[in-house]
């Protein structure tokens, strides 16, 4: 398992390519090199109260 960690900036930003601009996670996921799994646990983690 990796423990490498991303700042909350690059979290934010690949949430919002998802959320906001409509990117699969798939495609997100293959261009950040970031796990599909982790995405959809922020993308999850934004859906509290603003």
């Amino acid at each position: 398992m990796s423990t490498q960690r991303y700042s909350p900036e690059f979290k934010e930003e690949a949430v919002r390519q998802i959320v906001d601009r409509g990117y699969s996670v798939a495609d997100v996921s293959e261009r950040l090199g970031v796990s599909a799994h982790s995405l959809y646990k922020w993308v999850s983690g934004q859906a509290g109260p603003q």
